[in-house]
């Protein structure tokens, strides 16, 4: 079976059913099963963190399955009634929620300098100034589609929003929502809502969203069947004219991978694409990135930015960190400690096609046409 999370989903929820019914046997199969479909999961994940988070669940269900054969070798212990169950879940239910104040600004971001005044524009200005957003009847929070390849920095322009209204930020991926054992994931998206409906001004940062809010096909999966309506309850259920203003950010590389109820008004009101840096952001990542490291007289950003062309943002960090690396190797191997030549930067750069496809921003700006 290939892993997804409708797979991963089948079989969490037939071994926990089985758990809960004193099905051990049964039960540790179905949980094996979903730690492996979600160790593959892992595997796949875009970043570090989303990777650990979907690791640590692995491990979790392991830790369940292995429950079983305790409960199997004590026949008379009775088991968890559902309502201690519920109130388990509801007792932990903060551990997936992470809340920040974010440090990062619109100013430590590089050019997209139009999509910084789309968004404050569509968001920061009527969170910001209330009163005369409401004498002009523009709403105040709301839903954003923030979508691009990867690695053009769609995870900090949304803790760049909730830096310039100073906001509390809730960053959470779809396995965060899914990781409660014995919970239902609608139930997750309610109480995340619910949490950050209590501060004063908060915005909700979800990447991955197509993970968790796909297309809905007739054998999809019963808890995608819920949570995605779930999730448009809530975002519909915003009361823009109260005191308490709330912002949801939600990020993909796959637009067209998203349920199409997800992308009507009064959902994701505002979609923001999130493209490669033009020459004059990548000559500030250049700036960013090699501004702290010892540069040869003959690097030339300039130069570097023509070559640098089709290159995301961590495409150029990542060239910066290797071109580091060649120095910094020949001095712990006993050479002397010299400075990164343009030499060093051309040869990384050549080993280092960019990470987008062409044909992928062709794909990006039909999404961008057909949603406007």
């Amino acid at each position: 079976m290939a892993a997804s999370f409708a797979a991963f989903e089948r079989l969490k929820s037939k071994g926990v059913a089985a758990y809960q019914q004193g099905e051990y046997g049964a039960a540790k199969t179905y949980l094996v099963d979903a730690a492996e479909c979600m160790l593959e999961l892992a595997a796949q994940a875009q970043t570090p963190e989303t990777r650990r988070q979907q690791e640590q669940l692995a491990a979790q269900l392991i830790d369940l399955a292995k429950d079983c054969d305790r409960q199997r070798s004590t026949p008379g212990k009775p088991r968890l009634r559902q309502r201690e169950a519920d109130e388990e879940r509801t007792s932990d239910a903060a551990e997936w929620v992470v809340k920040e104040k974010p440090n990062v600004g619109f100013d430590d971001i590089a050019g997209l300098e139009d999509v910084k005044q789309e968004i404050r524009v569509k968001t920061i200005y009527p969170l910001a100034h209330p009163e005369l957003a409401q004498r002009y009847g523009i709403a105040r929070g709301g839903g954003v589609l923030l979508y691009g390849p990867p690695g053009t920095g769609k995870t900090m322009m949304a803790k760049a929003v909730a830096h310039e209204i100073d906001a509390t930020f809730f960053l959470v991926s779809p396995a965060q929502l899914m990781s409660k054992w014995v919970g239902e994931a609608e139930q997750n998206v309610r109480k995340l809502f619910d949490a950050a409906k209590t501060e004063p001004m908060s915005v909700i940062f979800l990447d991955e969203l197509e993970a968790l809010v796909p297309k809905r096909k007739s054998d999809s999966s019963t808890v995608m069947q819920r949570v995605v309506p779930q999730i448009l309850q809530e975002l519909e259920g915003f009361d823009r004219s109260a005191e308490r203003a709330l912002l949801f950010v939600g990020a993909t590389n796959k637009p067209w991978l998203l349920d199409e109820a997800m992308l009507r008004p009064g959902r994701l009101d505002a979609k923001v694409y999130i493209g490669l840096p033009d020459p004059v952001a990548r000559y500030r990542l250049l700036e960013i990135h090699f501004g702290k490291r010892p540069l040869a007289e003959d690097v030339d950003f300039a130069e570097l930015c023509d070559k640098l062309e089709g290159y995301s943002g961590a495409d150029i960090k990542n060239i910066a960190l290797e071109a580091a690396e060649r120095p910094f190797l020949e001095a712990i191997g006993g050479k002397e400690a010299r400075a990164i030549t343009r030499q060093d930067v051309l040869e990384v750069i050549a080993a280092n096609p960019p990470s987008v496809h062409p044909s992928d921003l062709v794909r990006y700006e039909k999404f961008a046409e057909e949603g406007r």
